[in-house]
């Protein structure tokens, strides 16, 4: 038999796929599909203090291996979360990580407060989203705004508290030390890269906020060096994510360094994406020689420069 349970930090999960927030909502129409407690855990939808109807559409383009969007992040607040989502969810016997986004230090405050005591296994601080005008994305990119606002959560938080990272930076590593520094239990990267396309037609962007968060298979690589280079840099645990949508996939990322993986983009290409992945991972172990899926996180051997 696999060990197929993995650790992040002081949580142990039954297996390394999560699903991604942003790709799986609250999980109530994943659970007409299959049973949620399959999963090693879900990120919810990011929430944020008040309601967001999002950004008006096209906010959705296919592109060349993946998709963009700017949904800007759409979702009905936190009081509602709290009353209406999370006691379904947390029912569904699942662990159950809350994605929040803010437009400042003290909306990330706010919401962590608001979080304590509700049963969850973690905070997701999205320090990350490419389609809002304020906050998120312009804080992930600062390291000492990144540090700031973790150390202001931990001091609230009754969970572990996760950091998610942009790519659209220049020194990803930085920006990792920036997070542990203010005390993350794990980094968990990445979030969609910056995307654009334009209708020859019209001449105007196909999405209406201009840009896109591009994400699915051709983010792949990038993610994949990204969470290696991270797990170089810190020694909290990462949470790779991008484009992974096969069992190798999740295999290549957690050689990399990732301790748990996020599966996004599948969700929405086919909901068995992830049971799919789960039924061939055993076999793909048993194939590769592996006992354990915790042994793989870091395995990789990198070249010595000079080595034939």
């Amino acid at each position: 038999m696999i060990d197929m349970r993995v650790r992040v930090g002081s949580l142990v999960f039954d297996n390394p796929l999560l699903a991604a927030s942003g790709t799986y909502g609250f999980g109530r129409e994943m659970s007409e599909f299959y049973r949620l407690d399959r999963l090693g855990g879900i990120v919810t939808k990011a929430v944020t203090r008040e309601p967001r109807i999002g950004n008006p559409p096209h906010r959705i383009a296919e592109t060349a291996g993946g998709m963009l969007n700017a949904v800007g992040l759409q979702n009905p607040g936190i009081d509602s979360v709290l009353r209406d989502e999370l006691p379904w969810l947390l029912k569904q016997h699942v662990p159950v990580v809350v994605n929040i986004a803010g437009r400042d230090l003290s909306d990330y405050v706010v919401l962590t407060d608001n979080l304590v005591g509700s049963g969850i296994s973690a905070v997701e601080l999205n320090l990350s989203c490419p389609n809002v005008k304020t906050g998120c994305m312009a804080i992930g990119s600062e390291p000492d705004l990144i540090e700031a606002v973790t150390r202001a959560c931990k001091r609230v938080a009754d969970v572990p508290v996760w950091v998610k990272l942009t790519p659209n930076v220049t020194h990803i590593g930085d920006m990792a030390k920036a997070a542990e520094a203010g005390g993350a239990d794990a980094i968990s990267l990445i979030n969609t890269l910056l995307g654009m396309r334009i209708d020859i037609r019209t001449r105007r962007p196909v999405i209406k906020n201009n840009t896109g968060g591009y994400s699915g298979p051709g983010v792949f690589p990038v993610a994949l060096r990204m969470v290696h280079e991270c797990s170089q840099a810190v020694r909290i645990p990462v949470v790779g994510i991008g484009g992974i949508h096969t069992a190798e996939g999740v295999i290549e990322m957690m050689l990399a360094g990732a301790s748990a993986v996020q599966i996004g983009t599948a969700n929405l290409i086919d909901p068995y994406a992830m049971p799919d992945i789960l039924d061939a991972l055993p076999g793909l172990l048993t194939e590769l020689g592996a006992e354990a899926m915790a042994a793989l996180t870091g395995a990789v051997q990198p070249w010595q420069e000079g080595a034939r």
